[in-house]
Order: structure tokens, then C-alpha cells, then sequence
């Protein structure tokens, strides 16, 4: 039986001595999208420093398409996180390389690839989100919305089977957001990547979500997993409820 991408066992989650979230199971199927949500300090952020192996659990364990990730092991930590393609919050983009320096960075760092063949990779990623031609731009020359695509494109350089977004429409004006995600829709229609995303945005929560998993804060664990729109017409707690009925506008 084919693994999931991701298998979350009996995780904890602390910083020094406090503990921020305990007795986290879930799994992630390939190919779907999968929303981390939750109020403000609820440890969304986290639980990704930990998918993506940023930080290691104070209990528990993380399998990735069957592997376990050991931090200890560098050939497999390098083995692993090859195939994981990130976008963080604020794009990450170096200011003084091009957009097609950004993106060849991990081609160069990951692969024995020639100069010339990175580049047509380059190029590729970049009309994948729309930004056929700006291979010489700087990142301070074209608008937030063009970054963040162009953020996606590293993340996509090396054609990772998992994608891990970190709240992908902040800063992003409405349109520039849905952008973002028709192409999160769009890559797991055309490419059947998994895709996990980190937001609190409603509209795109219950527009990409295949399944979110809602962390509360006050119990400090998770309190409901599965489709939004079925959490949000029969919430199994008064927070979930709270969280998926509020105002886009605004945090709960």
C-alpha cells in the first residue's frame, strides 16, 4: 500500500519548556490540498517549521512518503527536503540576484545540471506562473503579487512532490491572491502535487482546501480535521465555529 505524503504520529511541539501543541495525528494524501488553520499563536507556522524539517518534535514523529525525517542524518535530511519545494511569507527572494538567479539557486545547489539547461528550467517556471520574460528582473522591480509567483517558481525549480506555502496571500491585494490560488489549483490539477498551505484567509481556505486541520489554541491540540464547508455546517466545537463563520476581514 502506497504511503501518504505526509504522516504526522502523536506530535509535540514546544518551545523550551512550554508546550505550544501535543497529541497532533493526521496524515496528508498525495495530491491533495491540505490548509493549516487556526487563530493568531496557535502554532500554524510551527507545525510547518516541523513538516518541513526546520525544527525537530519534542515528542512524536513525522513520515514523509514513508521516511522518517532524522534531522541527524544529513545525506537523508538532503534526500528528503530535495523534494520539498517552500514558499515562505515574505517570498524569501534575494534582492540582488535576478528572478532567474533565485530560481536557479537550488538547480545549482541539487542538481549536476549545465548553466544552459538551468536556464531553459528557469525560464519554464517562471511562464508557469506567468512571468514569461522577467528572467532579468530584480525582485524590487516588479509588484508583491509578481514576487510571490516568482517565489513559487523556486519552489517548483526542482519539481518537488510536496509544496508547503506559509500564509501565501499575505500582504496581496484580493486579486493578486486569487491568482495565487487558481495556480495553487491549477499545479495540483496539472501536476498532482500535494500541496499544504498555512492560512487564515477564509475565501482561500474554503476555495483550495481539500481538508484543514483547525489547532486550537486554548486546548492546545487539534479539534477538527476534514473539509471546511462540512467543519463550518457542523463544527465540532463553538471555536471551529467561530474561526470558519467569522468575517474574512478579521482574525477570530
Amino acid at each position: 500500500m502506497t504511503p501518504p505524503a505526509i504522516e504526522v504520529v502523536d506530535l509535540t511541539m514546544m518551545y523550551g519548556d512550554r508546550v505550544i501543541m501535543s497529541d497532533l495525528t493526521f496524515s496528508v494524501a498525495r495530491g491533495e490540498v491540505f490548509v493549516l488553520m487556526g487563530g493568531s499563536g496557535s502554532g500554524k507556522s510551527t507545525l510547518l517549521k516541523h513538516l518541513i524539517g526546520l525544527k525537530e518534535p519534542a515528542k512524536g514523529s513525522i513520515r514523509f512518503e514513508g521516511e522518517t525525517f532524522d534531522l541527524t542524518d544529513d545525506d537523508a535530511r538532503k534526500r528528503v527536503l530535495r523534494r520539498f519545494g517552500v514558499l515562505y511569507q515574505n517570498g524569501a527572494l534575494w534582492s540582488g540576484l535576478t528572478l532567474a538567479e533565485n530560481i536557479a539557486l537550488p538547480l545549482d545547489e541539487f542538481t549536476a545540471l549545465d548553466q544552459q539547461t538551468i536556464a531553459e528550467v528557469v525560464s519554464l517556471k517562471l511562464a508557469l506562473v506567468g512571468l514569461r520574460g522577467f528572467e532579468d528582473y530584480y525582485p524590487a522591480a516588479i509588484s508583491g503579487g509578481m514576487r510571490k509567483r516568482a517565489a513559487l517558481a523556486r519552489a517548483m525549480a526542482l519539481d518537488p512532490a510536496v509544496l508547503f506555502f506559509d500564509e501565501p496571500s499575505s500582504g496581496l491585494d484580493p486579486i493578486s491572491a486569487s491568482r495565487l490560488d487558481d495556480l495553487i489549483l491549477e499545479l495540483k490539477a496539472s501536476f498532482g502535487t500535494t500541496i499544504v498551505v498555512v492560512t487564515h484567509d477564509l475565501d482561500s481556505i474554503f476555495r483550495i482546501a481539500d481538508r484543514a486541520l483547525f489547532l486550537d489554541i486554548e486546548q492546545k491540540t487539534m479539534t477538527a480535521l476534514g473539509p471546511p464547508a462540512e467543519l463550518r455546517d457542523n463544527p465540532p466545537s463553538e471555536e471551529v465555529h467561530r474561526f470558519l463563520t467569522r468575517s474574512s476581514d478579521g482574525l477570530p
